[in-house]
């Protein structure tokens, strides 16, 4: 079992999509249904972090898992270092471009005021932070 943790240190990232069920129908079952999920692939390996269905007003990451499937928003390779932001039980993988500094995608499950009494699941991808599109913006 993958653990946000076990990505920690410096990958590629080549792709990320955000769905709702983007899961395979083997994959499914009534947790799975209504389920946000970010997938992302790294070094070759494509994850999905599966938001939690059954937390009603609250939100949190249930799981991250590999994949087999692939996915179609793809990039040029941006090469990443991946640490935790951690704040009590909270956790965040968050995946800095080594070229800007700037944080290009996050994961996990957040409480903004530390108190856990409204966590939230994290799934944002920022691809302006991109070293590939910063240039792209310099030379239009």
């Amino acid at each position: 079992m993958t653990e946000l943790n076990d990505l920690v240190g410096l990958h590629v990232l080549t792709a990320v999509d955000m769905d709702t069920n983007s899961l395979p129908e083997s994959m499914r079952g009534e947790v799975w249904d209504g389920a946000n999920v970010i997938n992302f692939e790294l070094d070759g390996v494509t994850y999905a972090v599966i938001e939690d269905p059954e937390d009603g007003y609250r939100s949190s990451m249930q799981e991250i898992i590999t994949v087999a499937y692939s996915i179609s928003n793809r990039f040029e390779p941006c090469k990443v270092e991946c640490k935790m932001r951690e704040n009590g039980g909270d956790v965040v993988l968050d995946m800095y471009d080594v070229v800007t500094g700037n944080v290009v995608l996050s994961v996990g499950t957040w409480s903004e005021y530390g108190d856990y009494y409204y966590p939230y699941f994290v799934a944002e991808f920022t691809p302006e932070n991109m070293a590939s599109n910063t240039q792209r913006k310099v030379s239009q």
